[in-house]
Order: C-alpha cells, then structure tokens, then sequence
C-alpha cells in the first residue's frame, strides 16, 4: 500500500529525548486512511477500513523506531488496569485496560485518544517506559499511579521518571456540568482552581491536562511536561470525539501515542 501523503511527524517532549527511548504524540497527519479518518487514524475500532488502520499503525512504528515492529495498544475501558508487556500481541487478542509497562526493547507500547490525555513515561536509566490512557475517569481513579507502581516493579526509580502527557481536549473546549465538578472538589478542595466559569449557567470548564499533570507530580515524578495541543479545537491536526458530538459528525478517528526502548 502507498500513500502521496507525507510520512507521520509526531510531537515530542524534551524531557524524554534520551537516547535510549523513542516517543512520539502523532498527530492526524501522515497515513493512508480518507474521509472522517484522514489521514493517520490507528483505531480499529473507529469502524475505519482495517487495512488502513494497519497501515497507519505500521507508520508509527516505522517513523518511530526507523524499523518494522508491532504496535501494541490495550482495549482501553477507562480502567486503571495495566499490564506488563514482554512481547507484542495481536490487537484481537489485546486485554482489557489502559495502561502498559516494558523494559523489553523494540516493544512499541500505543495509547489510542480522542480527547482523552496520553501520558508517556520512562526511566531511561532503568531502561522501563509506560504509557498511559488518563481520561478524566482514568486520571480520577489513579491511572498514572498504578502505571507508576508498575514501572517502578520492572525496576523504575519514581525520581528517575520523566512523564509527558500529550495533546488533549483543552481547557476552552472542556465544558462539563455541576455534578462533575462537584465529584472533584468534594474530594480534593484543591481541585477547585482547575475549573473556570462557562458561559452557560452551573458549567465549568474544565482543565484536563492540569489535572493529569498534578496527579503525576503528586506520585513523586518530577519531570513532567505537557506537549500543548487542544484535539477539541484543532480540527485539522487531531482527532476528537467531542468536537464529533458538537458538530455531528458520524465518524472520527483515533490519535496514537507510543513511547518503545530502542532495540
């Protein structure tokens, strides 16, 4: 299969340019998938042709690694189940879950989102990496911590992580009601300077990518960047289930996040 497109560009953070690990947040650009999908969507569950989704997946890995290899993803559920990832697997026969860990190189560990924020993590030193699937749901019951934990059973040092969250729904594109606010705020008090008044009355608007990045500070990383990148907002560079709802789209595509240890 070949495509005129340009080969996938993703975004990078800078506190995960070690040598020993490559990552990437990519965007929308870059694959062979048309309509809705375009171009780079990597879900199969998106109702996208399947071979294309293939494809595009293979891209990543590529761009990533500068050699074939297997993108490996979970069935995201917003759980805060994660799993350890000694060799690739099939995506029919993924586990249920949100979160992966490795210390094996050339494993490419993938986060599938469309709104929701992907969280990349490696303790170059350790040589073990994680990534993570932190919707609002995820990062609430403790997705980053349990990813953490994980790490840090393969060998991590929780000092010697380096976490990035990626593209996300942001903060002007985050409306939610009063009920979720309240979940937040009842908990943790502290919560409450992460929502600002929306023009409608009773909503908020919420700041994702905030939250997730205190969460993870709070676990005791203190390397901690967020990419920049609303996916509600921009259209055009990412996928985004919200901005699907709002507009009526039938269909939209999923973003793919990957972080691997170079083989």
């Amino acid at each position: 299969m070949s495509s005129l497109k340009s080969a996938p560009r993703p975004i990078t953070a800078d506190n995960l340019a070690a040598s020993a690990v490559r990552h990437g947040f990519f965007t929308r650009d870059g694959g062979v998938s048309v309509g809705d999908f375009t171009s780079l969507n990597c879900g199969f569950g998106s109702g996208d042709n399947p071979d294309h989704v293939a494809e595009n997946r293979r891209r990543t890995v590529g761009e990533l690694l500068g050699a074939p290899g297997t993108l490996v993803t979970a069935y995201q559920k917003h759980t805060i189940d994660v799993h350890v990832v000694r060799a690739a697997w099939a995506h029919d026969a993924a586990p249920v879950g949100d979160a992966l860990v490795s210390d094996r190189p050339g494993i490419a560990l993938g986060i599938l989102t469309a709104d929701c924020a992907p969280v990349l993590l490696a303790d170059a030193q350790a040589g073990v990496i994680g990534a993570a699937h932190a919707g609002w749901r995820g990062a609430f019951d403790g997705v980053v911590e349990a990813t953490l934990a994980k790490m840090v059973e393969l060998g991590a040092n929780a000092k010697n992580v380096s976490a990035a969250i990626g593209p996300c729904i942001g903060q002007e594109s985050y409306e939610v009601g009063p009920e979720f606010v309240a979940r937040f705020v009842e908990r943790d008090a502290a919560t409450a300077d992460l929502f600002r008044p929306s023009i409608r009355d009773g909503h908020a608007m919420f700041d994702l990518p905030m939250y997730v990045e205190r969460r993870l500070r709070a676990a005791g990383i203190a390397s901690v960047m967020w990419t920049g990148g609303d996916t509600c907002a921009e259209g055009a560079k990412f996928f985004s289930y919200r901005r699907m709802c709002l507009e009526g789209e039938k269909n939209y595509g999923r973003g793919v996040s990957v972080i691997a240890l170079q083989p």
